[in-house]
């Protein structure tokens, strides 16, 4: 039976059990990593982050929320390594599972941190950063929740938000679930992969929940493979 993708779905993910842990949880973080960087997905977010910063000359501070395995920080990092300008990037993840998995895997690379923090806590609320960064991992949350965190977002980032995430269409659905049974190990991978696109966004539900939070000017273009880019 056909999927319907009229709406986002609710389902959740095995990945939002913030006690997810083990093996799996390894397994998923390395193949996410690879995903993206074939289908070019880390790319999008590479891109936003060099075009912010080239002019900036002073010391930047650049937050992942939903970091992972902090794989894209590692690019950005190394390209900022031949700049004269310093970023100190730090990865914000829920689950303490992955930011332990994230701290071994980024050991080489001392201007990278992480911490585990919910980002929808009051704490959380209180920080600002230079530029705030998520990839694929607003789908994770509602509609009201993504509007309040817009606003909040655009309070908290002093350069500017970027937003990199995923277009819900069918043929990114049946595309990424032959692709995973065809190569993938973890079964959270098959499992969460389809799920995250039945998640994703229509560019007119971006715009409305955008204009919910009093965000009025932004840059949203789609990408390749299946992404959208959103930066305000």
């Amino acid at each position: 039976m056909p999927v319907d993708l009229s709406r986002r779905s609710e389902e959740k993910e095995i990945m939002d059990d913030l006690d997810c842990h083990g093996s799996v949880v390894d397994q998923t973080l390395r193949e996410l990593d690879v995903i993206n960087r074939l289908l070019g997905g880390n790319q999008i977010s590479i891109s936003a982050f060099k075009q912010m910063v080239r002019k900036q000359n002073h010391e930047i501070s650049f937050a992942d929320l939903g970091c992972g395995g902090g794989d894209i920080m590692q690019a950005m990092a190394l390209w900022t390594r031949t700049k004269k300008g310093k970023v100190l990037f730090h990865g914000i993840d829920a689950n303490p599972n992955i930011v332990q998995y994230a701290i071994k895997n980024n050991k080489d690379f001392p201007e990278i941190t992480f911490s585990a923090e919910n980002i929808l806590a009051d704490s959380f609320a209180e920080k600002s950063f230079d530029i705030i960064h998520c990839c694929l991992f607003l789908h994770h949350f509602t509609n009201e929740e993504l509007i309040r965190l817009f606003g909040q977002f655009k309070s908290q980032a002093r350069l500017g938000v970027i937003i990199n995430d995923l277009h819900r269409h069918s043929l990114a659905y049946y595309s990424i679930k032959w692709l995973t049974s065809w190569f993938s190990k973890s079964t959270m991978v098959k499992n969460d992969s389809i799920i995250s696109v039945s998640r994703g966004f229509r560019k007119s539900e971006l715009e409305d929940m955008l204009k919910q939070a009093g965000i009025t000017t932004y840059q949203l273009s789609w990408k390749w493979a299946f992404r959208w880019k959103l930066i305000f």
